[in-house]
């Protein structure tokens, strides 16, 4: 069976430059990668026949030689490729490190990436994030309020000044990894990447360890941080403190805190977003004839609203800017009051007498319920027909 063109199976086009080869190769290996084909029967001989063109390709001799007189170059021992595999064959060491660069390709994020100076792990690591949660009532939410908090964290050992060596000095550099943090061997078409085993990743060592923090250039404490919360906060407001965290590993940078708030539930007050709320219940005789009540305010003053007369359950009042601050500015919310109109009980036997009285003298006093029960009559009278 005759041979691809070379170009064709890289699908590039002839006189592509070195670079447009090697992403063209790197995309097919992917593509083609045995590992990756498990279903697909052909996917090996593919591969194989990639990495053969970018033998021959990538070589400029090879592809001085191809273009001129295609794979003809290469037949009888011509060109180095030797052998009824050809160029596949040829420039093992070459094939060899190509096939590293898409090995990291395929892997280098599972495996942490390439090394060099641009990828080695430093010995500073930064601190881990902290989260605390703070729980204020809505009196401290609508007010503001400065909190103080005591947090445990890791901090900067004072003994070795955050180098994690005795005495504070300095960590060299790793002998194995150079620095690097990682460890490479050859194993056939494969390079394994691992992590140093003499300075667990870190690229750099500690001779003396610091006795107090065992070299890690921290240690554990409770630290008190006041806290200012700004007056308007709600549930789940965050506020960031900036290194505040905890202390980095080896003199890395301090990592931050959190603090998530929570507001308490009142008695009195419901929170929906700037606005108050609370229901207050109404004595029947006051909802009739009207008259006042006198209903508190979350600054914790008094105000008194005036019920107007024949007020039904239900019915709201509004108090303007008595709310909640907006958080950041932008006003303040209101403060809605809903009426419960309240049915007297444990009624005394002249209580009774009365009501019954005021009943039989109040039978057009009542237009909800005489419009309710004329839509009952009218409903009957209409199934009967």
């Amino acid at each position: 069976m005759a041979k691809r063109d070379y170009y064709e199976v890289l699908g590039v086009a002839r006189g592509a430059s070195a670079d447009e080869l090697k992403k063209a190769y790197r995309a097919k290996a992917k593509e083609l990668h045995p590992d990756r084909n498990s279903d697909n029967p052909d996917a090996e001989a593919q591969f194989k026949e990639v990495n053969e063109a970018y033998d021959v390709l990538k070589d400029a001799d090879k592809k001085a030689a191809y273009d001129r007189f295609g794979h003809a170059a290469f037949e009888g021992g011509m060109g180095g490729g030797g052998g009824p595999r050809g160029g596949f064959q040829g420039g093992g060491a070459d094939f060899a490190s190509a096939f590293s660069d898409v090995f990291e390709d395929l892997f280098g994020d599972f495996m942490g990436g390439r090394g060099g100076p641009g990828g080695a792990r430093s010995r500073a690591q930064r601190g881990s994030d902290l989260r605390y949660n703070l729980r204020v009532s809505l009196e401290e939410a609508y007010q503001g309020v400065q909190k103080t908090i005591n947090v445990p964290a890791s901090v900067a050992c004072d003994a070795c000044h955050g180098t994690g060596a005795e005495g504070g000095a300095e960590p060299v550099t790793c002998p194995t990894c150079s620095g690097m943090g990682k460890v490479r061997a050859q194993q056939g078409f494969f390079t394994v990447e691992r992590t140093c085993p003499t300075c667990n990743g870190m690229g750099q060592m500690v001779k003396n360890p610091c006795k107090v923090c065992g070299g890690a250039g921290r240690t554990e404490k409770d630290r008190a941080l006041s806290v200012n919360i700004p007056a308007g906060v709600e549930m789940g407001t965050r506020i960031r403190l900036a290194g505040e965290g905890e202390a980095g590993l080896r003199g890395g940078p301090t990592g931050d805190l959190y603090i998530f708030i929570e507001v308490k539930e009142h008695p009195i007050f419901q929170r929906d977003g700037v606005h108050l709320f609370f229901r207050v219940p109404v004595p029947m005789a006051t909802a009739a004839m009207g008259g006042e009540v006198e209903v508190p305010t979350i600054d914790g003053g008094r105000s008194r609203v005036k019920v107007p007369p024949g007020s039904q359950t239900g019915k709201q009042m509004r108090l303007r800017s008595k709310g909640m601050p907006a958080l950041r500015g932008g006003g303040v919310g209101d403060l809605l009051i809903e009426l419960v109109v309240e049915t007297p009980v444990n009624l005394t036997a002249r209580q009774k007498e009365l009501l019954r009285e005021f009943e039989k003298l109040s039978e057009e006093n009542n237009p909800e319920a005489s419009s309710f029960f004329k839509k009952v009559k009218s409903f009957w009278d209409g199934m009967k027909n």
